[in-house]
């Protein structure tokens, strides 16, 4: 009876953990065996953020895992190998999926809650941080009849997010609209979704021969990750068909390299290759407690190189840490965003097989505002700090 009152007891503890990484608006929770201790951390706008932990802990880890897995139909009884599960909770009315990843590793296994909110409402090409001088381009990029747009960005840049705000934009009665993702992470009335399972053969590439029978107007790829879904998607474009897809580079001048470099031809990246978004997310500064900061010379020195018209005076805004960001300065994120149309110039020079380097500084010279530029840009505005354009992008 004990027993199962200790059980209920840890299973209770779970369940409130989880809660509070929801209220807290946390993304992930990592729940990591140490040597002599147990860490607990929440992922909230991006950052990794230590969470206290009720003494003793350690001597119930196993249990802790155990009550995860019951709640994610795992196997308790294995322990050496990974586990991938889901579950759901409820929460004020609203209902979140959990994706629960286990990993044994040298002292227990390891846990991993992603919180998805099956009712994310999609954020507009403006709330997603957008400036007002991008948004036509890109709305421009999103609305041509056929071609590939490719979003780049590292993992958690927020690049679904965007992809799903220009489907929102661009979704009507009169197109048909499929999406192949990995896993499906938002819920979009009025379009079809499929979710890729490489186990029984539906991949992105298989996946994507089987959509183009189904006449789409438009067509969304979670990823792409091999020449043979590469090589689709290219061939989709150019036969009449929008497609949007990710890929993983740091900017938007490397996405053309990497699709040659993974066998497609030059010729025809640069002509189905409409554009490139690259982005990367920053905290926000917490409108409740943001307060003027002095900043070091040499900040000032680059802000003034990229910005020749600005006054000497530029004010920089810090968050001071209130309750309304848990003592963070930081509420909330937004995307900065590096926009490469594929205009002549840029086309000429992806046929002849030009470095990315090059592509980047033409494209540069030609007025496209880099990752770094964006984010100054938000920092002058007073939307994010210094800190953090330093720590999400390069000089």
């Amino acid at each position: 009876m004990a027993g199962d009152a200790g059980a209920s007891g840890i299973a209770r503890w779970v369940e409130e953990t989880i809660r509070e990484a929801i209220r807290r608006k946390a993304s992930d929770v990592h729940l990591e065996p140490m040597e002599h201790r147990v860490s607990l951390r929440y992922r909230i706008d991006g950052v990794l953020i230590n969470v206290p932990l009720p003494e003793g802990i350690l001597r119930h880890y196993k249990s802790v895992i155990s009550a995860l897995k019951v709640r994610a139909q795992l196997n308790i009884t294995e322990r050496r190998l990974p586990h991938d599960g889901r579950t759901r909770l409820t929460l004020d009315g609203e209902t979140f999926d959990l994706r629960v990843s286990i990993l044994p590793t040298q002292f227990g296994e390891a846990a991993n809650l992603r919180i998805l909110n099956r009712k994310t409402s999609f954020l507009s090409l403006q709330e997603l941080g957008l400036m007002e001088h991008q948004l036509p381009v890109v709305a421009d990029l999103m609305s041509r009849p056929h071609g590939l747009v490719l979003i780049t960005g590292p993992t958690g840049s927020g690049k679904t997010s965007t992809l799903y705000a220009a489907l929102s934009a661009i979704r009507t009665e009169a197109i048909s609209v499929v999406t192949i993702e990995d896993p499906v992470e938002y819920q979009m009335e009025g379009i079809l979704q499929i979710q890729i399972q490489p186990d029984i053969g539906l991949t992105f590439a298989a996946g994507l021969r089987s959509v183009l029978r189904h006449d789409p107007n438009v067509i969304l790829i979670g990823e792409i990750r091999d020449t043979e879904t590469a090589d689709i998607a290219i061939k989709s474009s150019l036969t009449g068909h929008r497609v949007f897809s990710t890929l993983h580079t740091n900017n938007s001048a490397s996405a053309v390299a990497r699709l040659i470099d993974m066998g497609i031809e030059p010729y025809l990246v640069a002509s189905s290759v409409q554009g490139v978004i690259a982005q990367r997310l920053v905290r926000q500064v917490c409108p409740n407690c943001s307060e003027p900061v002095d900043v070091p010379e040499p900040v000032l020195a680059e802000v003034h190189h990229l910005f020749p018209a600005l006054s000497q005076s530029v004010e920089f805004k810090k968050g001071r840490g209130c309750p309304d960001c848990w003592f963070s300065g930081y509420r909330g994120r937004r995307a900065l965003f590096e926009i490469l149309p594929m205009d002549p110039a840029i086309r000429a020079l992806v046929v002849r097989k030009a470095p990315a380097e090059d592509i980047q500084r033409a494209a540069a010279a030609q007025g496209m505002e880099t990752l770094r530029r964006n984010a100054w840009l938000a920092a002058l505005q007073g939307l994010t700090t210094v800190e953090e354009v330093l720590r999400v992008t390069q000089a």
